[in-house]
């Protein structure tokens, strides 16, 4: 009997299986064959074709500013390191001698002990005064060995003229020729002096270049050694801010040792990176980078600072192992009291106006440049349009008329020729409406730990701690400024 049931049962479970076979094949005959040239979608019951559901968006034409969104890293484009001109002891230190420490062009940073420099330039002084009293002696030399040529070359005329009279005497039969041989001997030896003393004029001049040579030597000397006295004594080339101070007065350094670092925080520069297709964007038609104005934004402890820069330069080379350009802006006046050097910022750059475009959402617009659009009867028709950039969730496009209803966003279902049931997209509405700032009141107490918060915070610059303050004093505070601080608090 339990057999007879358990066959039964099965018979009835395979009946079932059947009937829905059948009816699920006679549905899907039944769509295919009432299915329309729109995607083939069913028919409803009263035999028109389906609408299928679309956000739909009007073209609005004109003119946009495309942005390029980059990130970057604040530098200074004057940075010194300050190193110890000679070794020694450290006497001497400024009291600002710290980190972040701010000092003045010309103050005095720190100085080496300057004893073994003074003496050494003492010594080279007395080299230099030994020189010059020689170079004295040397040139009176010449002049008296002048003096004595001058005498010499006068006796030797007076004993030629003699030795011509005895001559003339020993002809004419008078005088003798003892007399005559007598004469010619002091004529020689007048010779002889004369070309002695032309010899120690010679070496008189000798003397003066020697005694020249020595005294330049010595006067080389009192240079070195008033320069090694100088280099214990560094002043500040000019104003800025100090880091990496590592001198201690009465440690001994070596020459050349770096003490610290000086930076210029007014000298400030932001360099980033661009893609190619975006750096020829930022080209003039002479090929010539253009001085664009940039915003740059700094967020610190999740309040945002921001500021603008001008762009100067791009880099003489590609970096190893990159792509694009790096380029270099200069920072507006007020950006030290907010950035430093190491900072890594979000960098805007505004792009040359573009005419006779359109912004659209992103998923309004295939890779290939196609968009679909909405007919008088809703039905959808596909453009291509040319993409003239991406600003990330939005696309900016060329080529679609003003007034044109276009679907926001593309689905596998909708393509040419098929029905839609439009849904209107607010002109106000989307991802690109800017919300007015929501003001609270805070209570006293709220009012007071916030602002204790704030001044505790050693990490933000002193102009940004000062504006913090500024607002949450004010009757009406941002409430996005209170939830970020309180967010920092832990509560």
């Amino acid at each position: 009997m339990r057999f007879i049931l358990r066959g039964f049962f099965g018979l009835f479970v395979l009946a079932l299986t059947a009937a829905a076979l059948g009816v699920g094949g006679y549905t899907l005959m039944q769509a295919r064959s009432e299915g329309g040239g729109g995607g083939g979608w069913p028919r409803g019951g009263g035999g028109g074709e389906r609408a299928i559901p679309a956000v739909i968006a009007v073209i609005e034409n004109g003119d946009a500013f495309p942005v390029i969104q980059t990130y970057g890293e604040i530098e200074s484009a004057r940075t010194l390191e300050l190193r110890a001109g000679i070794g020694g002891v450290v006497t001497r230190l400024a009291d600002n001698f710290r980190n972040g420490a701010a000092v003045a062009e010309g103050e005095l940073l720190f100085e080496i002990d300057p004893l073994d420099a003074e003496a050494a330039l003492i010594r080279a002084e007395t080299e230099q005064l030994e020189a010059e009293a020689n170079l004295r002696d040397a040139r009176a030399g010449l002049a008296l060995g002048q003096d004595e040529l001058t005498a010499a070359e006068g006796q030797r005329a007076l004993r030629e003229a003699a030795l011509e009279r005895q001559r003339d005497l020993e002809g004419r039969g008078v005088g003798t020729s003892a007399a005559t041989e007598q004469a010619e001997l002091s004529f020689s030896q007048a010779e002889q002096t004369v070309l002695a003393r032309r010899q120690a004029i010679l070496s008189s001049e000798s003397a003066i270049s020697r005694a020249e040579i020595a005294l330049a030597r010595a006067e080389l000397a009192v240079t070195e050694a008033q320069r090694d006295l100088d280099e214990t004594r560094t002043v500040a080339p000019f104003s800025g801010r100090l880091s990496s101070v590592s001198a201690v007065q009465g440690r001994r350094i070596n020459a050349n040792e770096q003490l610290a670092v000086l930076v210029d925080p007014d000298a400030l520069e932001v360099a980033f990176q661009v893609t190619n297709a975006q750096y020829a964007r930022l080209l003039n038609a002479r090929g010539e980078l253009q001085p664009l104005e940039i915003g740059l934004s700094l967020d610190l402890d999740g309040i945002p600072f921001e500021t603008t820069g001008v762009i100067e330069r791009s880099d003489a080379v590609v970096g190893e192992g990159t792509t694009g350009r790096r380029i270099f802006a200069r920072l507006a006046e007020g950006g030290a009291d907010l950035f430093r050097p190491g900072d890594f910022v979000e960098v805007r750059i505004v792009e040359p106006m573009l005419t006779d475009v359109a912004t659209v959402p992103a998923t309004a617009v295939s890779g290939d440049g196609r968009m679909l659009i909405a007919g008088e009867e809703n039905r959808l028709r596909a453009i291509d349009v040319r993409i003239a950039r991406r600003q990330g969730d939005d696309v900016i496009v060329a080529g679609a008329r003003t007034g044109m209803r276009y679907v926001v966003e593309l689905r596998p279902q909708l393509g040419a020729g098929v029905l839609i049931d439009p849904i209107e997209q607010p002109r106000d509405g989307g991802a690109m409406d800017v919300q007015a700032e929501v003001m609270i009141t805070l209570d006293p107490d709220r009012r007071q730990r916030l602002i204790a918060f704030v001044e505790a915070n050693n990490r933000m610059p002193e102009a940004a701690r000062a504006r913090v303050i500024s607002q949450l004093e004010e009757e009406e505070v941002p409430e996005s400024v209170v939830t970020r601080l309180e967010g920092r608090m832990g509560g």
